[in-house]
């Protein structure tokens, strides 16, 4: 096996968030299902746009989140996520690269318009996503670079992206060129939501071809069709070898075969929006194991990084969280 060159590289919706404040009542008459994430298309996607207030354009995805979040803690990173040549596919890859993250898939030159993500964030910090995924739908097993894998410590999947068959294609491969060459796999489930769509196909997917695993608890109880919380996580300990739980304030919790860590949440003065919180969490989480730090450091290194993105609104990071980090 030859030495990485990079720490983690995502694979994921390339995806340009836009955001804007709104209040329930706003959610209530557009039918949105509040702290949800609603596939649509692009006449919905147009028609959620020309009712929103002042928005703010932001480059997303859930895996190019994490990415970025990386590569700001000081980490070398990669991305595969599929844009069109147009407007939006210019300020994703400018914002990504621009972060430090090397992003070598070409733009498509036909199909549909980049992807975008309309985000209602309510008083309460919670977002709201209905997502057009556009281009992101072409993504194949024809874009993951193996010399980009090769490279990499941990490919990262993203969980969003699974919602089509040549998609899930490409996370086999990527998996299968990932272990092929030593390396580990990662998986993000998401939302809880994905998660009901997919339910087998993830189990399967977890497994027999993810290492390290992160959920919520919702999608963790989504998972297992259970709302018992010890319940998912003793069958947890069957299905993979490390999984990472986000508990919103309550903190984390770190499952592996024979140790069940609890880490506590950041303190965060005052909590502005939550998107991007779990992308952030497995940031810090990724960016200590790749270094060797014990699990329980990996934790609050997630911690750490969430704390910060829900002290501001949008889910890339403000500040440069290596400073953070060292600060806190």
């Amino acid at each position: 096996m030859t030495t990485a060159s990079l720490d983690v590289v995502g694979i994921g919706n390339a995806i340009v968030d836009i955001m804007a404040h709104a209040d329930d009542g706003f959610l209530a008459a557009a039918s949105m299902v509040k702290g949800s994430m609603t596939l649509i298309d692009e006449a919905r996607a147009e028609a959620i746009y020309a009712s929103m207030g002042p928005c703010l354009e932001i480059s997303g995805g859930s895996a190019g989140n994490t990415v970025a979040g990386i590569a700001s803690l000081g980490g070398r990173t990669g991305y595969i996520g599929k844009v069109r040549d147009d407007l939006l596919g210019k300020v994703f890859r400018h914002d990504i690269t621009s972060a430090g993250v090397e992003f070598p898939t070409p733009a498509a030159t036909g199909g549909p318009a980049t992807a975008r993500s309309m985000i209602l964030v309510t008083p309460d910090a919670q977002r709201t996503m209905n997502t057009f995924l556009g281009a992101c739908v072409n993504l194949g097993p024809e874009d993951v670079d193996p010399d980009l894998i090769a490279r990499a410590q941990i490919t990262y999947l993203e969980g969003y992206l699974y919602d089509r068959p040549r998609a899930q294609e490409a996370f086999r491969e990527a998996a299968r060129l990932a272990h092929a060459g030593g390396r580990k796999v990662g998986l993000s489930l998401s939302d809880s939501f994905c998660v009901e769509r997919h339910r087998q196909a993830f189990l399967e997917l977890v497994d027999h071809h993810i290492d390290v695993l992160f959920g919520n608890e919702a999608e963790i109880a989504a998972l297992f069709e259970t709302r018992k919380f010890d319940e998912g996580v003793e069958r947890l300990r069957d299905l993979c070898d490390l999984v990472a739980i986000t508990r919103g304030a309550a903190g984390s919790v770190i499952v592996v075969r024979d140790q069940i860590i609890e880490v506590p949440a950041a303190p965060v003065s005052r909590i502005v929006d939550t998107t991007g919180a779990g992308d952030l969490y497995a940031a810090g989480f990724l960016w200590g194991l790749t270094r060797g730090e014990p699990l329980a450091e990996c934790g609050r290194l997630g911690s750490l990084a969430a704390a910060e993105i829900i002290s501001h609104i949008g889910a890339r990071p403000e500040t440069s969280l290596a400073e953070f980090v060292r600060a806190a």
